[in-house]
């Protein structure tokens, strides 16, 4: 019995360790959520969702203050957060969507079935424009100010109130 319980300080330690070498190799620490906040929009073209024709983000920020909201029909958070967008296309927040390595059909699809709460529908179908923007997944959301500088970004399903909050930082 004093045998165990001397071993037991080195097998809390060992524990303790495999869970800390667990963490360290499941995290990135080149990952920065919010790079790219303060910096202008990436100088990217994309095209329309229904007719193709290119459109470059930095012209369409120049239109004035919007939210880019990344999305995807196979993501579920996205589906979540859907009646969020819909309100705020309601309370006339401009926002842009950008359909995230998603084919064009399927995109047409889930906004069919949900309903279109964009200004603006891109497809970025490779993936780079999210690369450019630092995503980490989808949904994400940024505010793009009238001068093309991205003010901050939520990730993940936006609340009604979290949505409301951004878009206040976008006017």
């Amino acid at each position: 019995m004093n045998r165990w319980l001397a071993l037991a300080p080195l097998v809390v330690l060992l524990a303790l360790g495999g869970l800390f070498g667990l963490y360290a190799l499941n995290r990135n620490p080149q990952v920065q959520p919010e790079a790219m906040v303060g910096k202008p929009v990436p100088n990217l073209t994309l095209p329309t969702l229904a007719e193709g024709q290119p459109v470059p983000l930095r012209e369409a920020a120049a239109e004035g203050p919007m939210l880019v909201n990344f999305f995807a029909s196979w993501c579920a958070p996205c589906e979540i957060e859907h009646p969020v967008l819909m309100q705020m296309k309601a309370e006339r927040v401009r926002l842009v969507g950008i359909a995230y390595k998603d084919a064009p059909q399927n995109t047409q699809a889930f906004l069919i079935r949900l309903g279109d709460p964009f200004s603006e529908i891109l497809v970025d179908r490779d993936g780079r424009a999210g690369i450019e923007f630092g995503v980490t997944g989808v949904p994400e959301t940024y505010v793009v100010g009238r001068d093309g500088v991205i003010i901050a970004k939520h990730t993940g399903p936006l609340t009604l109130e979290a949505a409301r909050a951004l878009a206040a930082r976008a006017r």
